[in-house]
């Protein structure tokens, strides 16, 4: 008894040490605030300094803007850019002017996108661009073909302008080379996204290539309904 009551009083005595686990504050990352678009940012994307220094993998649109081989600049307006021609448009020869900017629609960046689209639908909008465009169509074609099979819905889209554009400028002539867009234009029809601009560029090509177009259209898209019909 007499050690058990010794063992009771030496643990009694004993100091009861508590452990205290230290609580150490995590820092708290604060969100990032996503910055507000500002109404200018529509008109002046992001932009490339066509002019900063050769750069690795350029294409040839970029390439020859680079090297001022585009005769035309942009002007920024408060409202909307525009082109301003180093000489009237119909004095510049379409070869290779025209095929360059049709290359250009695969351009994703700013200045270049804006610089293709509107100068392709300039050039083919002077006197003259019938008998001028004509002869380029079997250059023209490698261009909007790779325009038209890009996985960008943006540069699918400016190639389906510029096919209109040239179907409207050189008309039925655009018709023997027609098999080398439909394949990607079928494709795409199987896309509920593309299907009603699809349709719709195929009835611009049967409008502006006239019945000679339709055999050429049916071939590939055989559920085409013809406007004339």
């Amino acid at each position: 008894m007499e050690n058990y009551e010794t063992l009771m009083t030496s643990a009694r005595g004993k100091p009861r040490i508590t452990m205290q686990k230290s609580k150490v504050a995590s820092p708290v990352t604060p969100l990032a605030k996503k910055p507000q678009q500002r109404p200018s940012d529509k008109l002046n994307p992001k932009t490339v300094d066509p002019f900063s220094g050769p750069r690795k993998c350029q294409s040839t649109f970029a390439a020859v803007y680079s090297k001022g081989g585009i005769p035309c600049r942009l002007v920024h307006g408060s409202v909307k850019h525009r082109l301003q021609w180093e000489r009237p448009p119909e004095s510049i020869p379409f070869d290779p002017l025209l095929i360059t900017l049709a290359e250009g629609f695969r351009e994703t960046k700013h200045p270049y996108t804006f610089v293709s689209v509107e100068g392709f639908k300039e050039i083919l909008s002077v006197d003259g661009a019938t008998e001028k465009a004509t002869p380029l169509l079997p250059k023209l074609v490698p261009a909007l073909k790779t325009a038209l099979a890009h996985p960008n819905p943006e540069v699918f889209q400016r190639g389906l302008n510029g096919l209109v554009q040239l179907s409207e400028a050189v008309g039925p002539n655009l018709n023997d080379h027609l098999k080398h867009f439909l394949s990607c234009l079928s494709k795409r029809l199987m896309d509920k996204k593309c299907k009603e601009q699809v349709t719709i560029t195929l009835q611009k090509l049967e409008q502006y290539g006239g019945k000679g177009s339709l055999a050429a259209i049916k071939s590939k898209v055989p559920t085409y309904c013809s406007i004339f019909s």
